[in-house]
């Protein structure tokens, strides 16, 4: 780590006895710091009174530190003189990492793409926390081998593995490379190996402050690779059993994990309308051992809901964005995503796929230059919501080591509730926002209390009449970032038959939510109740209205007031 600068002492912090004059008369205390000047021979006045009842002497900007050790001394020879302490200098810790490539890491500190990275390391850094990467395997890299720690090979059939067996303790990238087109089906092209596992986990994990390469989201963590992509991709099966596997679960024929993982990363995936039960077991097993599952939303410019793993319930499903600020071109979205990561863009939507025209817009990380099998290290910039989801990924860990009680439902509501509205434009639906690392560690360590509690309201009547549909807006303003996701809808209605009525909540950009159903044998009066809904997804500040709809006659009534407390 970096040395921290030795700044001089200018100023000195007197604490004077309770019962002394000077603890509470600035005069009496002026009087002694000119009392201790003329003792010592040096220049001091009294600057102010602290907050804490300390009195500020300042020395001036040319004392030596003899000087400022003998107008100490003179104040603690009196009597009436509790203590006397220098006014040291105090440093942002989230300094820049030594590492060489770091400049290269947009993602993690520019304004306008980046995550907002740094500025969390002054509070976490992932020591505690293991992350499991369920990918194809870990080619040896000395940026990430000192926070790798042991996983398994979960390929059940040997000519896929590459290893020549099936299922081993080795979690070793043997090479996903294809040597034909149509070896893996129609469609399937020749590929060299990527190494993809490697790249997502340096991402999260690739160690920090070593004068190398570049540095990880939560550089502390360890990683455990868990292989489950060789030749020709993976199965549902084997994967479902590198889930339960890495959280901790059991599987038949299978040693225990004996560091079992609180964050397990997929930056995998493949088309499904729904999302198998062998995964959503898997998944629900996971999270009620304790461990948040996050998962890529894919690369087909589609909506997320027509592929798996990212339909399935209780993960964090993440896409994409560019150093812009914009969904990347590729990136699946939908209502289904949960927030955004810098995922990047190698090249321009318009540019011919598989060139690589804009590398220094990509995510950088740890590689291997091997066209099938390993060979010697290097670093390289992909693209992909596979790139994105480590982000998040990384984000977790550092939660969860800054809070070790977080729930993975806690963690996805922390980042979902911090993220910011992305900069730049996104269609389809890219969930919260950019996730921002910084917020999200202050908010769930109480570094920062965001104001809560704030409440709109509309008391103005609106008549309702029969067969007819009503509004009233709010007008919010000052909020900064997306609406809570328990955002508290107060709803004060007169109505003689409150069964007829209809009513739903409308967000400034025309999203409905309803709040209460129609019901012919609800007779009472009234409806005052408060409904909690999920608006994480919708931007906070603009225009809400509370829409309620008659769909009956004879009966009639008026809203009497609503609010929205954020």
């Amino acid at each position: 780590m970096r040395a921290l600068p030795s700044a001089p002492v200018e100023k000195v912090i007197v604490t004077y006895k309770s019962q002394a004059t000077e603890a509470g008369s600035n005069t009496a205390a002026k009087n002694d710091t000119a009392e201790k000047a003329a003792k010592t021979g040096e220049k001091l006045s009294f600057e102010r009174r602290l907050a804490g009842g300390g009195a500020l002497v300042d020395l001036g900007d040319s004392a030596t530190k003899q000087d400022v050790a003998e107008v100490m001394d003179a104040f603690r020879a009196d009597p009436s003189v509790a203590s006397v302490e220098p006014d040291i200098r105090a440093y942002a810790m989230a300094v820049t990492p030594n590492d060489t490539d770091y400049a290269k890491q947009w993602d993690l500190f520019e304004p306008t793409g980046g995550m907002n990275v740094p500025s969390a390391w002054d509070k976490t850094t992932g020591s505690g926390v293991t992350v499991a990467v369920i990918d194809t395997g870990y080619a040896a890299h000395t940026d990430v081998a000192a926070n790798v720690v042991n996983g398994y090979d979960f390929i059940s059939t040997s000519a896929d593995a590459r290893d020549g067996n099936g299922r081993d303790a080795d979690a070793k990238d043997e090479g996903d490379w294809n040597a034909t087109a149509g070896e893996c089906g129609a469609g399937s092209t020749a590929s060299n190996s990527s190494w993809h596992g490697t790249h997502v986990a340096g991402t999260i994990g690739a160690v920090t402050n070593n004068a190398k390469g570049i540095a990880g989201i939560a550089y502390n963590a360890k990683i455990q690779p868990v292989r489950v992509l060789g030749k020709c991709g993976g199965s549902s099966s084997d994967i479902a059993d590198a889930i339960t596997w890495a959280s901790g679960g059991t599987v038949p024929g299978v040693p225990a994990n004996p560091t079992p993982a609180k964050v397990i990363n997929m930056s995998l995936g493949g088309a499904s309308a729904t999302c198998p039960s062998v995964y959503q077991n898997a998944i629900n097993g996971a999270v009620s051992r304790g461990t948040t599952v996050v998962v890529a939303a894919g690369n087909s410019n589609a909506n997320a809901s027509g592929f798996t793993p990212a339909n399935c319930a209780n993960v964090i499903n993440v896409a994409s964005t560019s150093r812009e600020g914009n969904r990347s071109y590729y990136s699946n979205f939908g209502s289904i995503v949960d927030v955004s990561a810098p995922g990047g863009e190698t090249r321009r939507a318009t540019d011919t796929p598989g060139t690589v025209t804009t590398p220094e817009n990509g995510i950088y990380s740890t590689l291997n230059s091997g066209t099938t099998v390993q060979s010697a290290e290097n670093y390289k910039p992909y693209q992909g919501t596979s790139m994105a989801a480590p982000h998040i990924a990384g984000l977790a860990a550092l939660l969860k080591s800054a809070k070790s009680t977080l729930t993975p439902a806690e963690i996805e509501s922390a980042i979902k509730a911090n993220a910011r509205p992305l900069p730049g434009t996104c269609t389809g639906g890219c969930g919260t926002g950019i996730a921002d690392s910084a917020k999200t560690v202050d908010a769930v360590t109480g570094t920062t209390t965001p104001p809560t509690g704030t409440v709109f309201t509309n008391a103005t009547d609106v008549t309702i009449a029969d067969n007819a549909t009503v509004s009233s807006s709010i007008a919010v303003t000052g909020r900064t970032g997306n609406a809570p996701a328990a955002l508290k809808v107060g709803v004060d209605i007169k109505h003689t038959w409150r069964g007829d009525l209809v009513i739903d909540l409308v967000a400034p950009d025309g999203t409905v939510r309803n709040l209460k159903a129609s019901s012919s044998s609800d007779s009472a009066d009234d409806v005052v109740t408060t409904y909690t809904v999920d608006a994480s997804s919708e931007v906070a500040n603009g225009t809400w209205k509370l829409q309620v709809r008659d769909v009956a006659s004879g009966d009639t009534g008026y809203i009497n007031s609503w609010s929205l407390t954020f």
